[in-house]
């Protein structure tokens, strides 16, 4: 049964509609995906900790969830984790209803199984708009009598409440990585061991310079990037010790203010499987999937930075690149699960590096 509920934002706009899900208010950072495709991959993302997640395709739900079996790695297939991240989720329409081959359950039965609010019925175009031209805002979503309190996220150390608690490794054999999981999705794992590396997944906080290694992977994540300052300090040891190093959308901020440079947080984020990327120098556009609320300041790299990739609708940075050391990261996802796989080649070419 639904309750009437509203989304509540700071500014003191309201957004009515029906809730779905756990019965209970719930707080954090009010986002929104335009993806037409790939919930149970955003749902399952790291990177939207804290977050309240609008899904603006008009219908959500209508291929169900699948079951959650893990692969031969022991990693979720179908899904980035183990488990739903975002705070609360925002939809117009939610299909009560699967079609599709793989579905073992419903949206609402995997939401009201994981506990987490869901708002039907809103204007989520609406929404969206809302939020592009005022910026990113907090909200809460609340059913009829209740309330609590707004929520900012980006306060918190995200990155150490996702993280993995200890190292684990997976592949048995190839060049041995570094993966520091700041949030990491599944598939940056399953990409790297499919490309022939053997990779020691570690906390963001481990110091693993007393493993045996030869390549320092930084993962993707949430949050302010300046939180997960012990990962920064490692990192600027590996550039200084030249350890081949590559990031991935957070662990591309990271690796930025390891090397000097500075991030801030973008008014609205880039969080779909459509975004375009320019390969600077060149006249290569790339469509990538995309999901960060912080971008690398292009114009603070200290001396033997350079750009990689700009975003071809906004100009921001995607991509960083040393110019003699073996040090490279993007702000997109490569791995390309939701959407495209025009950039899954990085992979190999950080790979490479290692020889």
């Amino acid at each position: 049964m639904s309750r009437p509920g509203v989304l509540v934002l700071e500014d003191g706009v309201e957004f009515p509609g029906s809730c779905f899900g756990a019965e209970r208010p719930t707080a954090g950072e009010v986002v929104f995906n335009t993806g037409m495709v790939g919930y149970p991959e955003s749902l399952t993302d790291p990177s939207y900790a804290g977050q309240i997640l609008v899904l603006t395709y008009p219908l959500v739900g209508n291929y169900g969830v699948p079951e959650n079996h893990p692969d031969e790695l022991n990693l979720p297939t179908g899904f980035e984790s183990g488990k739903i991240h975002v705070k609360g989720l925002i939809v117009a329409t939610l299909s009560h209803d699967t079609s599709h081959w793989s579905a073992s359950r419903t949206l609402q039965q995997w939401l009201d199984a994981e506990g987490v609010p869901c708002l039907t019925g809103v204007d989520t175009r609406a929404l969206a708009k809302h939020i592009r031209s005022q910026g990113a805002m907090l909200g809460k979503i609340l059913r009829d009598g209740d309330d609590t309190e707004f929520h900012d996220p980006n306060h918190d150390n995200l990155v150490a409440a996702v993280s993995f608690p200890e190292p684990v490794w997976y592949g048995n054999d190839g060049p041995r990585v570094v993966l520091v999981d700041t949030g990491v999705k599944a598939n940056i794992i399953r990409s790297l061991v499919r490309g022939g590396a053997r990779v020691l997944r570690v906390p963001w906080d481990y110091d693993f310079f007393d493993e045996d290694f030869d390549g320092l992977f930084l993962s993707n994540g949430p949050g302010n990037p300046k939180m997960a300052d012990k990962t920064v300090e490692h990192a600027r040891r590996a550039l200084a010790d030249k350890v081949p190093t590559f990031g991935i959308c957070l662990g591309n901020q990271i690796l930025a203010l390891a090397a000097g440079a500075d991030t801030y947080k973008l008014k609205f984020g880039h969080r779909s499987q459509n975004q375009p990327c320019l390969e600077v120098g060149t006249r290569r556009c790339y469509i990538t999937s995309q999901n960060h609320g912080y971008a690398v300041d292009g114009s603070t790299l200290p001396e033997g930075w350079r750009e990689w990739f700009v975003n071809a609708n906004d100009q921001t940075n995607e991509g960083i690149r040393h110019e003699w050391k073996p040090a490279r990261g993007v702000q997109f996802h490569p791995e390309s699960t939701p959407g495209p796989t025009d950039t899954t080649g990085l992979f190999s070419k950080f790979l490479e590096m290692l020889k």
